[in-house]
């Protein structure tokens, strides 16, 4: 079996290239005078897409067989959202965060269960039968910091999810800068798309970070522990 060492690509350039496009999707927000449906839907949509597109990718290119479903799950569904997106008549500001929040909640879900499983793997203890503990080894399991980052990562996503569910698409409020002595309207829309620029920014730093810190570059290949009995004879 190919190691994680003698690939090209690991995990930590699925991080960065997920780190970069959320943080090209976080930049065109923040310096956006419009913050309407369609712009946000726009932005979304070539986010979701180039993210989908990287995770699909990683699937053939990063990990190994018993690895490879939540990158090809969580690719499939941004991939589909974000094409979705493109849609012209999915471009409202109903469209918006119908596709937004269902995006989120659903890949949230997808990459907190992988994450969740990677970690619990470490403290599963297989038995054959009542005290005799499995000594098979298990399939590769993903590194400990790659499967809290997912946690992470998840957890943010589901809270964007969450956090725009509480916005009222129709809401506008009408505020003057008597400075500039104009009038301007805050909608719900403009909420909406600043809510997922902020999440993409966050997104860009914790993913920046995880790829950049230093890690072991070897497969974690989790065997369960010797029985009592074993680790006496030995």
């Amino acid at each position: 079996m190919t190691s994680a060492s003698a690939r090209a690509f690991d995990v930590r350039h699925v991080q960065l290239a997920r780190a970069a496009f959320a943080a090209i999707a976080a930049v065109m927000i923040t310096f956006s005078p419009d913050h309407s449906a369609a712009v946000g839907a726009a932005v979304f949509s070539g986010f979701a897409i180039a993210t989908g597109l990287v995770l699909l990718l990683a699937v053939w290119l990063v990990y190994l067989a018993g690895r490879r479903w939540p990158a090809a799950v969580l690719g499939g569904v941004t991939l589909v959202a974000g094409m979705a997106a493109g849609l012209s008549p999915l471009r409202t500001t109903v469209g918006f965060f119908a596709l937004v929040i269902a995006w989120a909640l659903i890949s949230g879900v997808i990459e907190g269960v992988a994450g969740w499983r990677g970690l619990r793997r470490r403290t599963e203890r297989r038995e054959i039968a009542p005290g005799v503990a499995d000594t098979r080894p298990l399939p590769p399991a993903a590194p400990r910091s790659e499967s809290r980052d997912a946690v992470v990562v998840a957890a943010i996503t589901v809270l964007l999810g969450v956090a725009m569910l509480f916005v009222q698409p129709g809401y506008a409020l009408d505020y003057t800068i008597e400075e500039a002595r104009e009038t301007f309207t805050l909608t719900g829309v403009t909420i909406g798309v600043g809510i997922f620029g902020g999440y993409a920014a966050i997104v860009a730093v914790y993913l920046g970070i995880a790829g950049f810190s230093p890690r072991p570059d070897v497969l974690v290949t989790a065997e369960a522990p010797a029985s009592a009995d074993q680790k006496d004879s030995a």
